[in-house]
């Protein structure tokens, strides 16, 4: 049974993984104070448990915890935890990490186990009385669900007036259609996840009616809309409030989002303007420039004719084009999600990017711990250090 955990912060001034942090506290405090105190032979012996590490990627560093389970007694653990302080190097960086608790395992069960008594306590003394508001709302709730139909050919959930009404409220599930139906809207209809393609139901209804699409507040909204309104007619769109889903929305919730619907042309330019905003932001952050020579764009890097065609095809677009070492375009990805994607590998075997955006110090970094050899950007912001494998280059560059 572990006694205690040691709780730590650790800061990487570079791009490291868990497993390096690891093998740094391992190989930095092995023979400080004998076999008796090596943290592998604490951990053949059971008396250190396995150490855990989480970490998360802050511009060109990591920061994280690191949680040492010990089943040594209160002063050897202590001098354990005193160990990690004076760990300093992650592989080629400077790293640090400070102790920032000890937790007593067993004070920590027993204050819970008392805490667990105390509700148990009043949970069976207390009566708890008939609440009639929660018996009439499950009345409801069990009428709305019966309203609740199956509407063309591939049977997507939907409210009983959809045919009747000259307006439709499109949603993402079935969830959705029984929350809406619940606080009276009936003339609701569901995509089902819209996963693949967006149903032939939805867009032959979208040619006749008015179409409040109404989604979560969430990316795969986002990108659910995107769909939408590529192959049918949105007139309004409605979102529920950030992070929240349209099937846990409250009825004054769902009536103020419909009220705060808006025509699509002016949802789309707010989206644009947001993104707009965002890569200037990051741009204002750095604090020094360096300049790309054209000489060494010319010297390490041939540009073929049909990406510089690109270049001058995606300026105002806010995309971004990742091309293959032979020039071949791979993907296209909204400028505001690369750095996402380049993090998670979703985008593999980047040779060059184009993107209609600002060419930022953490681009740069992740482009080029990714093994991204050319950056070609409508701008470059403040960049205060430059990797030797990365050429950065401009469109004016490419246009001269």
């Amino acid at each position: 049974m572990v006694k205690y955990v040691v709780r730590a912060r650790v800061e990487v001034e570079g791009i490291v993984d868990k497993h390096d942090i690891i093998g740094a506290i391992f190989g930095q405090t092995e023979g400080l104070f004998g076999s008796e105190l090596d943290l592998r032979d604490l951990q053949d012996k059971g008396r250190i448990g396995r150490i855990a590490v989480e970490v998360k990627q802050q511009g060109s560093r990591v920061v994280g915890e690191v949680l040492v389970p010990s089943n040594l007694d209160r002063v050897e653990t202590a001098l354990v935890a005193s160990m990690l302080e004076f760990v300093d190097k992650v592989g080629p960086f400077n790293a640090r990490i400070k102790v920032v608790d000890i937790v007593d395992v067993r004070r920590e069960k027993i204050r819970k186990i008392v805490e667990r008594a105390k509700e148990i306590m009043l949970t069976m003394i207390k009566e708890k009385e008939v609440d009639i508001k929660e018996v009439l709302q499950e009345i409801e709730s069990s009428v709305r669900a019966a309203e609740i139909t199956y509407y063309g050919p591939e049977k997507l959930p939907a409210g009983p007036d959809v045919d009747k009404s000259d307006t439709i409220i499109i949603v993402e599930g079935r969830a959705d259609v029984l929350n809406l139906l619940k606080y009276g809207y009936k003339n609701v209809i569901a995509l089902e996840g819209a996963k693949g393609e967006i149903p032939e139901t939805i867009v032959k209804l979208s040619n006749s009616k008015k179409v409040i699409a109404f989604l979560d507040g969430d990316r795969a909204g986002d990108m659910i809309l995107k769909e939408l309104i590529r192959v049918a007619k949105v007139n309004m769109v409605a979102r529920a409030p950030p992070g929240r889903e349209v099937e846990e929305l409250s009825g004054k919730e769902i009536a103020k989002a419909l009220k705060n619907a808006v025509p699509l042309e002016t949802y789309l330019q707010h989206i644009s303007r947001e993104t707009a905003e965002k890569v200037e932001e990051e741009e204002v952050k750095e604090v020094s420039v360096v300049t790309v020579p054209e000489a060494e764009v010319v010297s390490e890097i041939a540009i073929p004719e049909p990406v510089m065609k690109t270049v001058e095809s995606l300026r105002g677009t806010l995309e971004s084009v990742v091309y293959d070492k032979n020039w071949s375009e791979v993907m296209r990805v909204p400028v505001k999600d690369l750095v996402d994607k380049l993090i998670t590998d979703e985008i593999k075997e980047a040779y060059a990017i184009v993107i209609d955006g600002v060419i930022t110090q953490r681009l740069l970094d992740i482009a080029s711990a990714k093994g991204v050899n050319v950056l070609i950007g409508a701008r470059i912001g403040a960049i205060s250090k430059k990797p030797a494998n990365v050429v950065i280059i401009t469109f004016d560059d490419i246009k001269s």
